[in-house]
């Protein structure tokens, strides 16, 4: 029993092992984001990705993704709102939260691509979120693309329950 044991867990090592990471080219890395406002929609995007993504197509389930963005890179086209987005409390407060992160607990195959399940911090509170994807490989790397929603106010962003989509398309290589 305990060779079996030993070589069950050789198998996991060596499955785990040969999971590709992948180099994000964060400068290529678009976060963009839309949600309603008092006044109209408001797009914006985040810059400064930084992340650990180990995956391989064929076996999503040994693969794991940590992702970090500065909040304070919010960017909408008006510096002012910008400012007051960034530095309220009813905001997204970056001198006390600086950093929103997603690690993933499992990635599963789907139909249309892939679902990262894990757990998304954004001001200190952490929900259990799922996002969807897709990988395309190009030449040595690839893409990954995925759009999700989060309820604003569940990470005390804001003053009401408002959907935020989140976009993204990260360049990757080995």
């Amino acid at each position: 029993m305990k060779i079996i044991g030993a070589y069950a867990v050789c198998l996991a090592f060596m499955a785990f092992s040969l999971v590709t990471e992948w180099t994000i080219d964060a400068a290529k890395a678009r976060i963009t984001f839309k949600t309603n406002g008092t006044f109209g929609e408001i797009k914006g995007s985040f810059s400064g990705l930084k992340a650990t993504i180990k995956f391989d197509e064929d076996s999503p389930s040994s693969a794991s993704i940590i992702a970090y963005i500065d909040p304070k890179t919010i960017e909408t086209g008006i510096s002012l709102r910008n400012k007051h987005l960034g530095e309220k409390e009813e905001f997204l407060n970056v001198s006390q939260y600086p950093l929103a992160s997603f690690t993933s607990k499992q990635i599963q195959k789907t139909t249309t691509g892939y679902r990262a399940i894990g757990d998304m911090t954004i001001k200190g509170i952490t929900r259990l979120i799922e996002i969807p994807f897709t990988f395309s490989k190009e030449g040595s790397g690839g893409v990954f693309k995925g759009q999700f929603t989060l309820n604003a106010l569940d990470y005390k962003v804001g003053k009401d329950s408002r959907p935020v989509t989140l976009s993204f398309e990260i360049a990757v290589n080995k």
